[in-house]
């Protein structure tokens, strides 16, 4: 079992940034797979973003490509977003998962989850 606990949401106006963490225990990270999902009010969780065990091979939602970068330090078990030109639309609670397939996009393919962290855009 891994355990995840993720840090770095906050408040930020709309074009603004914002760097997620999520810092994993346990010796497996590196044999991991991570990734981002998100779950505004109201509505269901959705995939953001996935990275390969190595980091050499990503996965973005439409809604985020060329705004969002994950990637991880495998040396400090931990994985990051990095989210750049923030909009009200990005409002919602980010977890990090872990899984075993950078190519997976739904909430069932990932096994393990963190406890959340609330990123709020303001207009």
């Amino acid at each position: 079992q891994v355990q995840l606990v993720e840090s770095g949401g906050g408040l930020v106006q709309a074009g603004g940034s914002l760097r997620l963490a999520c810092a994993a225990s346990g010796r497996t990270f590196s044999m991991l797979t991570m990734a981002w999902f998100r779950q505004a009010p109201g509505k269901e969780r959705e995939f953001v973003a996935a990275l390969s065990r190595s980091g050499l091979n990503t996965n973005y939602a439409d809604s985020v490509k060329g705004r969002f970068t994950i990637s991880r330090d495998n040396a400090k078990n931990t994985v990051y977003l990095q989210m750049n030109s923030l909009k009200p639309e990005d409002t919602a609670v980010y977890y990090c998962a872990a899984g075993s397939s950078w190519l997976a996009t739904r909430q069932y393919e990932y096994t393990n989850w963190g406890q959340g962290t609330q990123v709020t855009v303001s207009v």
